[in-house]
């Protein structure tokens, strides 16, 4: 169903598929207007032929000195001469004449309906449908004929082959739609064609946006149709535009963290010479606003940073040499690790990714018992980016589901029986959140606490 819907939303197969169901429709349309008219004019052109027959037949008989039909009427087609041909003709006496008349075709007379049942018009002829002498359906024209002075009346018919025409009919008809089918098919081809070369620029466009988003490009670059030009060039212009507000953050945020680091030395000092337990307060709350300050000064950094320029860092081996140093330096706890035999490389600065992990790896390690684990897996692909999982978990008490979301608020320490400043797991999630990436905090199946955290991978 997504999969669907995301079609519906492509302008390309939108545009694609209106054209193609226009297209069709129209040559619907134009295949019955052509076969109804060729339908007409045929039928047209079989009436006539009988018409032009039958006062061909009525000039070409007369009434003998014994008052007999006579003549050899001519019609010039030799369908006329074959038996069971469809084609015949006949005069046959109504009054004051005797005789018969018939083509060689006729084998034997055609019966004719009563006048009751398809009466003459006031010019003494009709028409009629009826079954010919080979199974075939003939159409007869009729006319009754005064011959001479005396009275002398005939019935002359001219039958033609309506099944004949009605081949014809269908023969035209499916070579029609034949041909119509491969021009249509030949021109949603071409339409589909000129439809998908000229959104073109569109995915170019699209995909120089991917780029620079991921780093890879700082504008958008190439020669484009006069129609997306425009939306090129203001994007550029909105992507300086945001590069110098970012610049101009960043510059600002540095500016105030190194204008506090004197006074906070200062702070510090001054505790130090105090001394006593104010001067311990003093002094671990100087400490804390270096901390926030660092912090802050850091995230500025990345974020003026991490949209400009493609950073990659090894996560495998990053992963590796820290908990060879976190194993030193815990050496009473059992440090187990899955990681996978493919390396998988963090879209991001090593730094960050040594933040967020020495910092999970030392949450872990101050709260667990003797276990604490640590994996890592790559994760299935989600549209057009591909992630990783990071794991950490220990046997230590964990954290109650109800206050999982209080252990990422900034400050907020759970147990006070255990030293820290309660900023681990909240700069974790800033960090996390700053990579566009997701943080889950639940139970352990080692009895813990069990961190997950997905960010991106760098493309290869």
């Amino acid at each position: 169903m997504s999969s669907l819907r995301r079609r519906f939303n492509s302008l390309t197969f939108r545009v694609v598929a209106f054209s193609t169901l226009w297209a069709v429709v129209a040559l619907v349309v134009i295949s019955t207007v052509i076969s109804s008219l060729f339908r007409q004019v045929s039928e047209r052109g079989f009436e006539s032929l009988l018409t032009a027959h039958l006062f061909n037949l009525i000039s070409s008989v007369g009434v003998g000195d014994d008052d007999r039909l006579e003549g050899t009427p001519n019609l010039g087609d030799l369908r006329f001469t074959v038996p069971q041909s469809g084609w015949y003709w006949s005069v046959e006496p109504v009054s004051g004449v005797s005789g018969q008349l018939s083509s060689l075709s006729l084998t034997k007379p055609v019966p004719s309906p009563p006048s009751s049942q398809v009466p003459f018009s006031s010019e003494f002829q009709r028409s009629y449908v009826t079954n010919g002498l080979g199974g075939e359906t003939i159409e007869v024209f009729e006319s009754e004929f005064v011959l001479d002075g005396d009275n002398s009346i005939a019935r002359f018919r001219v039958m033609g082959n309506r099944t004949e025409l009605e081949a014809d009919i269908s023969d035209f008809e499916h070579r029609l739609y034949l041909y119509l089918t491969i021009f249509g098919a030949g021109m949603i081809a071409i339409n589909a064609l000129a439809i998908i070369v000229g959104l073109d620029p569109l995915r170019r466009v699209s995909r120089s946006l991917a780029e620079i988003r991921a780093g890879a490009a700082q504008r958008l670059d190439g020669n484009f149709p006069v129609e997306i030009a425009p939306l090129a060039n203001e994007t550029n212009e909105l992507i300086e535009s945001n590069r110098r507000i970012v610049e101009r953050s960043r510059t600002q945020v540095g500016n105030l963290a190194h204008s506090l680091k004197t006074p906070l030395a200062v702070l510090t000092n001054e505790a130090r010479a105090i001394g006593g337990a104010k001067g311990g307060l003093i002094a671990d709350q100087a400490a804390s606003m270096r901390q926030q300050v660092e912090h802050y000064l850091q995230r500025a950094r990345m974020a003026a940073q991490r949209d400009t320029i493609v950073f990659r860092t090894p996560v495998k081996a990053t992963l590796e040499r820290m908990v060879r140093v976190v194993g030193k330096l815990n050496p009473q706890t059992r440090l187990l690790t899955h990681f996978p035999q493919d390396e998988l490389v963090f879209a991001g600065e090593r730094e960050d990714l040594e933040e967020i992990v020495g910092n999970l790896l030392e949450n872990a390690m101050k709260w667990g018992r003797k276990t604490v684990s640590i994996g890592l897996e790559a994760t299935p692909e989600e549209g057009q980016h591909r992630s990783f999982s990071l794991i950490v978990e220990d046997d230590g008490p964990g954290i109650p589901e109800e206050k999982t979301r209080d252990a990422l608020i900034r400050g907020r320490r759970l147990d006070e029986t255990k030293p820290g400043t309660g900023l681990g797991l909240a700069i974790v999630a800033d960090l996390v959140k700053e990579y566009g990436g997701s943080l889950h905090l639940s139970r352990s199946e080692l009895g813990g606490l069990k961190v997950s955290v997905v960010l991106r991978r760098a493309q290869e």
